[in-house]
């Protein structure tokens, strides 16, 4: 069963940039893309188990830290010859502040 929880204001993720949080034992990136699109998805890339926050976002991507993996956002797929997934988490914003469906 999912729940909503209440992360963090908007205005708290930098713009091309992203805040990891943990609830529970999952550890979640969230981004912010440069128009303003916020992103959720498991921090850990699927190959190497890179820190995804730690990665450069560019467009609605995310470039892992670790070996230049590219992640799409949205959907977290790996993209290019690279293949895997790691989870996406739906978001909201309701005045002014982010939640997550976990």
């Amino acid at each position: 069963m999912s729940k909503w929880y209440k992360i963090t204001e908007v205005e708290n993720i930098p713009l091309m940039g992203s805040r990891k949080v943990e609830i529970g034992d999952i550890e979640i990136a969230i981004f912010k893309t440069r128009d303003g699109s916020i992103f959720a998805i498991n921090n850990i890339c699927p190959h190497k188990k890179g820190k995804l926050s730690e990665g450069l976002v560019h467009e609605k991507i995310v470039t892992c830290p670790l070996h230049n993996w590219e992640i799409d956002l949205a959907s977290g797929e790996a993209l290019g010859n690279d293949t895997g997934c790691t989870n996406v988490y739906e978001n909201k914003i309701e005045e002014g502040f982010i939640f997550l469906n976990i």
